[in-house]
């Protein structure tokens, strides 16, 4: 995993702690770019690897690497512009300066070639600094995308295509969403006023929780009330996509990609375990983390988990043509979600948005299946690619000609809060949500009715 950490196993607890300067850092993010570059992995992987090698690595330690190394990530084409390289040092200092705002003196201080910090910044690199600029980049440049996709997001953006870009840059804020079965958001707020909670914009239930310098929120998960299913950790936008499904109390629901559980918590939670709800997934292995949550949260679920193998019988075919509504979290490119997985936008390959393409309209046509006359089917995405979103409807308006019509945006929005509205774009077949317009992930809706 490129060059070895240089730290001496004898050194004490206390040295060693000393040793994790800013400076030393940035060697480590270095270190672990150049693995993500090299193995062609995901980050996670690469920084989970970093740390078990170097246990010595306190959590801040490695919360502050992690950063680095996202924010690296987020403007990996733009820094390797000014910087006139795609090294990995190259990339980091030059998203120190575009990410964080860091004058040329201030990235030297770190680049000192001192302990255990990067080798001294060379003369082209500091000029690099000093006067490169984004004026003529390319839009997949200014914009840090892959070029492949600049069709498809400028038809989803229009002329907001840089800013949204810009946008999706950034580091995500920290959502969570007070689960109703448990009480209000008024009632849970003063037990985070300490980590300076303040209501979501545009989610009833939501909470915005700020972050630190370093990217990080506070750790939620082991907070009591946590523990006793006051809330989930949840994009905004994520919320506001199961609120526009707008389950009623007495219908049954199935959440046909339910995965760990999210969206099956928020329809339960929505509807007070008002519904009759069945959660599954194509992949049992995603529905593992389900059961624990819903006993936290008190949601009331009836899980169905397919066997493995090719054999393996369709759990949900005694239910065919009797669903009222059908939740499709569809699997898909995450291109909604950069902000927080930035290094998942450099590893899309066109042979993977195929693959997706093909599974959202295989999932698409069993949600058609199940639901009843009258029923409808609300397909979900975390994607800005209209082949993935509206071009997927299309497709089943298409192959189930005469039987479905997509619902009019305005009528999907009358179930959101006021001003979502104005906030969203409209579609031919849905809406979507995007970190500049509504300051959320960017999430696809789109209801589809079964005429009766």
């Amino acid at each position: 995993m490129g060059q070895a950490w240089p730290f001496r196993v004898g050194l004490d607890a206390v040295e060693r702690i000393r040793t994790l300067t800013p400076a030393a850092r940035c060697s480590a993010a270095i270190e672990v770019l150049t693995d993500i570059a090299e193995r062609r992995r995901p980050a996670a992987d690469a920084l989970k690897d970093w740390g078990l090698a170097h246990r010595f690595a306190g959590s801040g330690d490695r919360a502050g690497i992690a950063s680095l190394v996202y924010d690296a990530l987020r403007r990996r084409a733009s820094a390797a512009w000014i910087m006139g390289s795609d090294a990995p040092r190259a990339v980091l200092i030059g998203s120190l300066r575009l990410q964080q705002g860091l004058a040329a003196a201030s990235v030297a201080a770190l680049f000192s070639g001192e302990r255990f910090a990067p080798a001294p910044l060379s003369d082209d690199e500091r000029a690099r600094l000093e006067s490169g600029t984004l004026e003529e980049a390319p839009p997949e440049v200014a914009g840090d995308a892959p070029a492949f996709v600049l069709p498809e997001l400028t038809a989803a953006l229009g002329d907001d295509l840089i800013p949204e870009l810009k946008a999706l840059a950034r580091r995500a804020p920290l959502d969570i969403r007070v689960n109703a079965l448990r009480g209000g958001r008024d009632d849970l707020m003063p037990a985070l006023e300490a980590h300076g909670a303040a209501p979501t914009p545009h989610a009833p239930m939501g909470v915005r929780i700020p972050i630190g310098a370093d990217g990080r929120g506070p750790a939620l998960h082991v907070e009591a009330e946590f523990l006793d299913g006051w809330y989930e950790i949840q994009d905004e936008g994520s919320q506001l996509a199961a609120l526009l499904a707008d389950p009623q109390a007495g219908e049954t629901i199935v959440d046909l990609c339910a995965g760990g559980g999210g969206k099956t918590l928020a329809l339960a939670s929505q509807t007070r375990n008002g519904a009759r709800l069945i959660a599954t997934d194509g992949d049992p292995r995603r529905l593992a983390p389900i059961h624990d949550r819903l006993r936290r949260s008190g949601a009331a679920a009836e899980v169905r988990t397919p066997r493995s193998g090719k054999a393996r019988a369709d759990v949900l075919e005694d239910l065919d043509g009797t669903i009222d509504r059908v939740l499709v979290d569809a699997p898909c490119t995450g291109s909604g979600t950069w902000r927080r997985n930035p290094d998942a936008k450099w590893r899309l390959r066109p042979g993977s948005l195929a693959l997706r393409v093909a599974e959202q309209s295989q999932v698409l046509d069993r949600a058609a299946k199940l639901v009843r006359p009258g029923g409808r089917i609300v397909y979900i995405t975390c994607s800005l690619l209209p082949a993935e979103n509206d071009a997927a409807v299309a497709g089943l308006l298409s192959r189930w000609r005469g039987r479905f019509d997509a619902v009019p945006a305005q009528t999907v929005l009358a179930a959101g809060p006021p001003g979502l509205a104005s906030a969203v774009r409209q579609t031919a077949h849905g809406l979507q949500m995007t970190p500049l317009r509504t300051g959320t992930d960017g999430f696809y809706v789109s209801v589809i009715t079964r005429r009766s």
